[in-house]
């Protein structure tokens, strides 16, 4: 199983502009691959191959002798790997045309062997013993080291290793718990359990606007202008730590105490893109796209799958043109509609009073345990299922659980790892 482990590194001054001459070079490296593919296409129909874009390099260092002595040779021979991945991941359609990259932003390279750990120290090649806050331990066979510098300024390192643990075995036998999403409450189970929206963008807005009035202030190209930028840099980072951190601490609790757990299979982007036909400025979901961005929805599904996968738990993920708030949970009688300031209804056939989002956490609940009885998995919930419980039209109903195909990557199948193994080397090397 792939893990990737992350900690932040401290280089010198010296070491600083060794590896921004690094993200330079692969950065002018993937700009230029990137042009030449699309000049290629142009003239003949056909893109380049990895193969191709890798035999540019000999002829290249001989043209420009900064790529030969500012970087390691191998960094550049991954950039052909991840420009081939994202032409072939376009064609899969699962990702957009690949694009040209700026000096502005994250910037990353990766090694792929010859980097070694020792103690507190990572020894990259052409950058040499860069200390790193070893917060936890790794075990297994390195695969790939990925140095990358945010715009606040910070180092990181990502390693990406194999060990050989195996993920457990799927048993559809304990505790089921349905999730319905929202804004108000950024989560609300089926359990009643409901978990406020730390709305991070608004606790820091007043700080951030005006940060950025000082900096639209400042001269371009200004020794002042850029410490506002980096002002600025800090506190959106400090913002993505606080929603980070709430969606860990949250998707573990989840994850520990449940063993089968349902979701919607939301379409996020969709009411976010103001260029939808459904989302077109002045709708409601386009009103409420900064909010939507703002809660994180998909990194919070995501986080809930590969740690289901790794304990061993169901992560399914239901039809999400369902009416699951509309829906009767007892009787499954089904109302007209329901706008989105009532919060509170009664059935007309059972007379049952329900809070809308428990009572979509339940119909999601019950969708996804009838899933699993359609796949004949063992199932045996705490709470006792009825026959009739099934929102969907037949028992082929078309839902999928969340493990649709996805991006491929040089990271494929890593998952980010929470606690350190038991076992640690003072010294790795890869190659």
């Amino acid at each position: 199983m792939y893990q990737a482990y992350k900690y932040r590194i401290y280089p010198t001054s010296e070491q600083q502009l060794a590896l921004a001459k690094s993200f330079g070079c692969c950065r002018w490296f993937w700009n230029y691959s990137l042009n030449l593919c699309h000049e290629t296409y142009k003239n003949t129909g056909k893109s380049l191959s990895r193969a191709a874009i890798q035999k540019m390099l000999p002829q290249l260092k001989k043209e420009h002798e900064w790529l030969k002595t500012d970087t390691y040779s191998q960094c550049l021979q991954v950039v052909a790997l991840n420009l081939s991945t994202a032409y072939k991941n376009f064609f899969d359609r699962q990702a957009k045309l690949p694009k040209f990259k700026s000096k502005k932003g994250r910037q990353s390279i990766t090694y792929p062997q010859n980097v070694e750990f020792q103690d507190n120290y990572i020894k990259l090649p052409k950058i040499g013993l860069v200390y790193y806050r070893r917060h936890r331990d790794f075990s297994g066979e390195i695969k790939t080291v990925t140095v990358s510098v945010n715009p606040d300024g910070k180092y990181f390192v990502s390693v990406l290793v194999e060990d050989d643990l195996v993920n457990p075995e799927k048993l559809a036998e304990g505790k089921a718990i349905g999730i319905d999403l929202g804004l108000t409450h950024f989560c609300i189970t089926s359990d009643g359990s409901k978990y406020q929206n730390p709305k991070n963008i608004a606790k820091y807005t007043l700080n951030l606007k005006r940060k950025q009035h000082k900096l639209a202030r400042k001269q371009k190209g200004s020794n002042t202008r850029n410490k506002a930028r980096i002002k600025i840099a800090r506190l959106q980072g400090k913002i993505a730590r606080c929603r980070e951190d709430f969606l860990h601490k949250l998707s573990r609790k989840i994850v520990n105490e449940n063993q089968v757990i349902a979701v919607e299979n939301l379409a996020i982007k969709k009411r976010c893109d103001p260029a939808s036909v459904k989302d077109a400025p002045g709708s409601a979901y386009h009103n409420l796209a900064a909010s939507i961005s703002d809660s994180a929805w998909g990194m919070f599904e995501t986080m809930l799958s590969y740690k289901a996968e790794r304990e061993g738990r169901i992560y399914i993920e239901v039809d999400r043109f369902l009416p699951y708030s509309q829906t009767c949970n007892i009787c499954l009688n089904q109302v007209g509609s329901l706008s989105l300031n009532v919060k509170n209804w009664t059935c007309e056939h059972c007379h049952t009073t329900h809070n809308r989002e428990i009572n979509a956490a339940i119909n999601i609940k019950n969708e996804a345990l009838r899933i699993l009885r359609v796949r004949n998995l063992p199932l045996r919930d705490k709470c006792q299922m009825h026959s009739r419980q099934e929102l969907g039209t037949s028992s082929t109903a078309n839902l999928r659980e969340c493990k649709s195909p996805g991006k491929t990557s040089v990271l494929l199948d890593a998952i980010p790892s929470e606690d350190g193994n038991l076992s640690y080397s003072n010294s790795y090397s890869i190659g």
